[in-house]
């Protein structure tokens, strides 16, 4: 008890002392929990990219970790055509646009946002900043949770946290760990009927009869941070239940971890240790006032027991008012007798209607006996006809959900669409195109040796050239010319045919020459297998493929298939009209017959309400007259009751001084809860404010690294330089059942 006293105690104290720097503000959602930024981070509307990230962690049992889904929501502020992401995560993708990414240069993913937010999920691998461990025990011996199903006796589950997330920072010239904060939340439920005697060490057990609710809290690394022994102050690190249990299982348990409950503190402020102290002294005051609000509590229980004599005096008022009713009562006595004449003829008038009454009611209910039978077979035969359908469309090749009266229509304009010219020419399409492709290239090797010996008549014809001028220089180097002093001298005329023939014919012996055929052929495969070469070998290949690919797709076979499969959607389309067209009418047989058969019941029961209406009115008549004597007679109990009345009244009279006892007690309680709260002062606020007034410059630089080191902390992924973001983790247990 006084640990727990310490622990609200130190939360108290802290919320209030720090109340000057809080600009944040918590609220719980659907998905988890979201904090408010302080002014050193942007939040998530002023940032230009702002990653909102949870972690889920679905652990067995015991906390061990089977896999970490991490999900994305990333604020694009700015509306930023591309959005640059740095997240290392596993099979990753977007669940809700279409935004695509390509990988840049440093292997970060660039997205194609087009200026939206992107929602982004994958999987993680990366160390978790805290592990969870849960541990079972049973009658005081540690007992594995698949051993523990099922048993009964003392049972304690614990869990344990482990902060691994830190940085190291120097506070008064020390390098020392400063752990991220992490606030750490439990909860899990309990069968009722299953569990008893529960109670937690650090959190709160509520219970709604059924269910037993459980809610535990633990800060792992806070007290390392601060630098308080746990003789000073305990701050928990984990929480640890006991209960009876007979037949033990457990669902699932849930624990959101977020280092958010100090980043709405502004850490700079804690640099004034006047104003720290300045809010000592505030919950000193406020603690004053309490007990001030308490004695003044006390000064108004005295003011209502004064009051009490005017509560006397209404009571005897009210005896006056009780015997002025029974005089009244008398009165309504005398009339009586003249309503039993009246009621005599009226007597027979009602037999006609009454015999009346009666034959419609039989006509009518023996119609409305087969009315259930009438709605019971046409719902059997709606309910055949939908199985038909369901058959029919299933041995057509379609798929869909089970027919219902309720869903039919819907289910079949979905299906109508999906058939539609436009899909199914995609679809056959792509299915043709598939095909042919997958036949075309099973013949690439044969194209591309048909391609390469296209492109060889060219590639020797090159070299053929080259070498002939290697030919022709040597030859008129033997003559003692140089190319271009012949070439010079046959344009001037200077050399005659006889010469020209003879040297063309020295040429063209020389390229016929075995050494110069072969060293062609050795320089055309060489030039073959150059990259160039081979470049246009593959391009003249490929477009030869795409070539035939579109060829093919064009021939008759191929159309043909796709206006078959247009021909049978269209057909598709028609039947499935028509289906619905059937299904339409006779689900407005089936609620015309439920409105027919509806109508026949309510005609019944209101047949026979009439009939039993003039019973009620023929024997009403006859007992009206003997009603205005018994109305004599209760007319006579009223004045009764009203004596009755004015004794009870005088019994309430007498009751008046048992009710000033118990005012004087109440007043004495709220003396005790003066003096409750006093001790409560003396022994529990004036110790937190002397502790925390003497620790004030230790714990200040401590909490403001802490403050620092949760504020750097904002994703398990990671952030770009441009980005913003905050992070929270949601670890899931497997039920043991």
């Amino acid at each position: 008890m006084k640990r727990l006293i310490k622990l609200m105690s130190v939360a108290l104290c802290m919320s209030i002392v720090l109340s000057a720097s809080l600009v944040g503000v918590f609220a719980l959602s659907l998905n988890g929990i979201s904090l408010g930024s302080s002014d050193n981070n942007a939040t998530p509307d002023e940032a230009a990219l702002y990653k909102e990230e949870t972690v889920y962690v679905m652990a067995k049992a015991d906390g061990t970790v089977d896999k970490v889904i991490v999900s994305d929501w990333i604020k694009n502020n700015r509306h930023a055509d591309s959005i640059t992401d740095v997240a290392a995560l596993g099979d990753i993708e977007n669940v809700k646009t279409d935004a695509s990414y390509t990988l840049n240069s440093e292997g970060m993913r660039v997205w194609n946002a087009q200026g939206e937010d992107l929602y982004l999920e994958g999987t993680g691998d990366s160390q978790l900043p805290v592990d969870l461990g849960v541990t079972y025990a049973l009658d005081g011996k540690v007992i594995s949770p698949d051993e523990l199903r099922g048993k009964s006796g003392k049972v304690t589950i614990r869990f344990d946290y482990t902060n691994n997330q830190y940085e190291t920072v120097e506070i008064d010239g020390k390098k020392e760990k400063m752990y991220v904060p992490f606030l750490m939340m439990t909860g899990l439920f309990l069968d009722s009927d299953k569990f008893s005697n529960v109670s937690i060490t650090n959190g709160k057990v509520v219970s709604d009869g059924d269910r037993i609710i459980i809610a535990g809290i633990a800060f792992p690394g806070i007290q390392h941070d601060l630098g308080l022994t746990k003789e000073e102050i305990e701050i928990p690190d984990y929480v640890e239940i006991t209960a009876d249990t007979m037949d033990f299982e457990l669902g699932t348990t849930a624990t959101i971890a977020t280092n958010g409950l100090l980043n709405g503190l502004d850490a700079d402020k804690l640099d004034s240790l006047d104003s720290l102290k300045d809010s000592l002294s505030k919950l000193t005051d406020a603690m004053t006032a309490l007990i001030d609000g308490s004695s003044e509590l006390y000064t108004g229980l005295e003011t209502l027991l004064e009051k009490s004599g005017e509560l006397t005096d209404g009571v005897d008022a009210l005896y006056v008012g009780a015997e002025k009713l029974e005089s009244g009562a008398q009165q309504v006595d005398a009339g009586a007798g003249e309503l039993k004449d009246g009621a005599e003829s009226l007597s027979l008038g009602t037999v006609t209607l009454n015999l009346g009454a009666l034959d419609l009611s039989t006509g009518l209910s023996t119609l409305d006996a087969n009315s259930d039978a009438l709605n019971d077979g046409s719902d059997q035969t709606f309910d055949s006809i939908l199985s038909a359908a369901q058959k029919s469309l299933k041995e057509a090749g379609l798929e869909v959900p089970t027919l219902t009266k309720e869903n039919y229509g819907t289910v079949l304009d979905a299906l109508s669409e999906s058939i539609s010219d436009e899909n199914v020419r995609a679809k056959a399409e792509a299915a043709a195109r598939e095909q042919v492709t997958e036949k075309v290239e099973a013949n690439r090797d044969t194209i591309t040796t048909a391609v390469t010996a296209a492109v060889r008549p060219s590639v020797q014809a090159q070299v053929e050239e080259g070498v002939r001028a290697n030919v022709k220089s040597q030859v008129l180097a033997a003559l003692g010319y140089s190319v271009e002093d012949y070439e010079n001298a046959v344009t001037a005329g200077l050399v005659d045919e006889t010469t020209q023939a003879q040297v063309n014919g020295a040429i063209e012996q020389n390229m016929q020459s075995e050494s110069v055929q072969a060293t062609i052929t050795a320089l055309t495969d060489q030039n073959m297998q150059s990259d160039s070469v081979q470049a246009i070998i593959a391009q003249n290949t490929q477009a030869k493929i795409d070539e035939l690919v579109e060829e093919n797709m064009q021939s008759e076979e191929v159309q043909s298939a796709i206006s078959t499969a247009l021909s049978q959607a269209a057909a598709g389309r028609t039947s499935i009209a028509q289906l619905k067209a059937q299904l339409d009418s006779y689900n407005q047989f089936n609620t015309g017959l439920k409105t027919y058969t509806g109508g026949v019941s309510s005609a019944s029961q209101g047949a026979g309400q009439i009939y039993l209406g003039t019973v009620e009115l023929k024997n009403g008549a006859s007992q009206l007259s003997s009603g205005a004597g018994e109305l004599k007679d209760g007319t006579s109990q009223l004045s009764s009751g009203a004596s009755e009345l004015k004794e009870g009244i005088f019994t309430l009279k007498n009751g008046v001084p048992a009710l000033v006892d118990g005012v004087s007690q109440l007043k004495d309680g709220s003396m005790e809860l003066s003096d409750g709260l006093k001790e409560f002062n003396d022994e529990g606020i004036s110790k937190i404010t002397e502790f925390f007034d003497g620790n004030l410059s230790e714990l200040a630089p401590r909490l403001k690294a802490m403050i620092d080191v949760s504020k750097r902390y904002k994703s398990y992924s990671g952030l770009t330089d441009e980005m913003d973001g905050e992070v929270k983790f949601i670890y899931k247990t497997e039920e043991i059942k």
